[in-house]
């Protein structure tokens, strides 16, 4: 049975590490996905790298290991859990010398930052990367090509025309699944307390377990991710509507009196 009162107990008492679990887990998910889809929009470039058969055989070389790279990397950290992933930087960061548990700060500043959240930044932005990959990518190839030969007749390379013509509009297109990777990175960003990286479920884990209440703790941890996943979406809906051109309110009111005077 579980006791409501215990939970909001144990909520009150450990807010501070909890908050700072919230604020981790949002600076983990927002800089993974921001920086990701940076580096996924690359490796699209390099998975999309097409070779004229008038090139150069050097141009044709470099290009194919590019392109082949860049594929092996998207299949290879799409096919693997980011749990093993963690695992592996962990262990290979150990092997080559690296501690990042010797990377500390003082005070509160510690609480949130340390070297192990920095490895997990690591992590979850390069897993991201992979995703984003395939989304911009789809994006991309999603764009009229037309819109790139009007680009050209204006004098514009296709270089040029490609990341000032094609590379918003296959963003804007891919505005909601990139909105979901945020949404999952909010919820997968747990998997790295394999790590010791010191996000929510990390620091609700040793709540539970200094207190003995594993099923109020882990009731409280699931509230805050339905809530962080819940206002993501809803901030994401607003700005795709404004990226539409509607107007947008925050009053919850609004719709219910455009209801009732329709």
């Amino acid at each position: 049975m579980i006791d409501l009162a215990k939970a909001g107990d144990l909520f009150i008492r450990n807010q501070g590490l909890i908050w700072a679990g919230i604020i981790s887990t949002l600076i983990l998910s927002i800089f993974g996905t921001v920086v990701g889809l940076f580096l996924g929009v690359f490796i699209a470039y390099g998975k999309n790298l097409k070779v004229k058969p008038t090139s150069s055989w050097i141009k044709k070389v470099g290009f194919n290991i590019i392109k082949g790279l860049c594929n092996i990397y998207s299949v290879v950290l799409r096919g693997t859990p980011m749990m093993v992933q963690a695992l592996i930087f962990k262990y290979g960061c150990a092997a080559l010398g690296l501690n990042w548990d010797a990377i500390r700060f003082p005070s509160l500043i510690s609480d949130v930052f340390n070297g192990w959240f920095f490895a997990g930044l690591i992590v979850i932005t390069f897993n991201t990367a992979a995703y984003m990959a395939e989304i911009v990518q789809s994006g991309l190839n999603g764009v009229d090509m037309g819109q790139v030969e009007g680009a050209r007749s204006l004098g514009m390379k296709s270089s040029t025309a490609s990341f000032f013509v094609v590379l918003p509009q296959a963003i804007r297109n891919s505005l909601p699944t990139i909105g979901n990777e945020l949404i999952v990175n909010i919820k997968d960003s747990s998997v790295l307390n394999v790590i010791a990286t010191t996000e929510l479920y990390y620091r609700m884990k040793v709540i539970s377990t200094a207190s003995y209440a594993f099923l109020e703790g882990y009731l409280i941890l699931a509230v805050i991710y339905l809530l962080l996943t819940l206002i993501a979406a809803g901030i994401l809906k607003l700005i795709e509507k404004k990226l539409d051109g509607q107007k947008i309110s925050l009053n919850p009111f609004n719709r219910f009196k455009r209801g009732l005077f329709a």
